[in-house]
């Protein structure tokens, strides 16, 4: 999945979300019980603002049910310190301030570096002309019929002019839209903001155990139902439109993000821990970590591998660089993807922004104090 932006430039079919479909199931799962989680959100005195504390502990990580996919096995034990993490993703508005105060100009609006598109295809693959390498991003399509889901370039597209201001392309806006996840942004992105706000990606442990909520080993973040009581409980394809990937023209294109907060929260009082829009963390990704992992008597704070390996992915060198994403997106559905599951997890390019993936951080309690008395913020 992770060289689409790559491919997309010199031609090639494009990459996407390399779990093909898989069979819906939507069975109980016994979990564990715990005392709920008391909820408790920083004020800028008492925790830093539009923050939560996620407690920490020992939680099984991963999942051996179903729906799983062989690079979320096994379940296995890991404990992690407790952290701040946004209640949110990092929002338009949010972003806008970054830029407004550091001048940052993102990945998706610079000319693509060929050394960098070089590193996510086979050897041999020639250079594109210069002027294929221009300014953009990719976005998402959709068909406007059904089709095999076996070719992901029949949904996305390597899109000119696509950035955060303008996630759907050049003719888009992010206008009105304040409140919503800021989408397109690299990895890269990411860290620059990170620095910018004394906040850090989360770690995969830590990101899982705090979509979790509280809850062990359950299917979704609130639970083991999909919809409890016929009530949606994040953003997703399902009942939205027609069958995946198709886009109706009566809806006027993809419907795409909704803005944060819109479903109801997890039990650390976290909204949008799955759906509406991926993740980054920080973790290279590595298909067998887990495995690895699992063999492992007492793993405290893991910081994952120390390089990406995904023999999985045949689109891609085994060893191209790739970070973890998590929490699936406004495109994930029961036919392709069910990314929306607190182990589900995918590793992507660090270069290639999309119109699905943005980013929320953490930050310690430690780490918090002292940024707070360097900058007064």
């Amino acid at each position: 999945m992770n060289n689409r932006r790559a491919l997309a430039l010199t031609g090639v079919s494009l990459a996407l979300c390399a779990a093909a479909g898989v069979v819906a199931f939507q069975g109980p799962l016994r979990q564990l019980a715990r005392p709920a989680p008391q909820i408790i959100e920083g004020d800028g005195l008492r925790g830093p603002k539009d923050m939560v504390w996620v407690p920490g502990g020992e939680f099984q990580m991963g999942s051996d049910h179903k729906l799983s996919q062989r690079n979320e096995r096994p379940a296995h034990k890991v404990r992690v310190t407790a952290f701040w993490m946004d209640r949110t993703h990092v929002t338009n508005a949010q972003f806008a301030a970054f830029v407004k105060a550091t001048g940052h100009v993102t990945t998706a609006e610079r000319k693509p570096d060929w050394e960098t598109i070089k590193a996510q295809l086979f050897p041999g693959t020639p250079k594109p002309p210069d002027s294929a390498l221009v300014p953009g991003a990719m976005v998402f399509v959709g068909t406007d019929r059904p089709v095999p889901l076996n070719d992901y370039s029949r949904w996305w597209a390597w899109m000119p002019g696509a950035d955060w201001r303008h996630p759907q392309g050049p003719k888009s806006s992010i206008e009105g839209k304040d409140d919503h996840p800021v989408v397109q942004v690299s990895y890269e992105d990411a860290l620059a903001y990170a620095k910018w706000a004394g906040k850090r990606l989360p770690t995969e442990a830590e990101w899982e155990f705090a979509a979790r909520g509280g809850l062990e080993q359950a299917t979704y973040a609130w639970g083991d139902d999909l919809v409890p009581e016929g009530r949606p409980m994040a953003n997703i394809w399902e009942g939205k439109q027609e069958r995946f990937p198709v886009v109706s023209p009566k809806a006027g294109g993809a419907e795409g993000t909704s803005p944060a907060g819109t479903f109801p929260p997890n039990g650390y009082g976290l909204f949008d821990m799955t759906g509406n829009a991926w993740q980054w963390v920080a973790d290279w990704y590595e298909a067998d970590f887990f495995a690895a992992q699992a063999k492992v008597a007492k793993v405290l704070d893991p910081k994952g591998p120390s390089e990406s390996h995904d023999p999985d992915d045949g689109s891609a060198p085994a060893n191209a660089p790739k970070r973890v994403i998590r929490g699936g997106s406004f495109l994930c559905n029961v036919d392709y993807c069910l990314s929306y599951r607190p182990s589900a997890r995918r590793g992507s390019d660090p270069y290639n922004p999309m119109s699905h993936l943005g980013f929320r951080l953490v930050t310690g309690e430690a780490e918090w104090k002292e940024f707070t008395k360097k900058t007064g913020k």
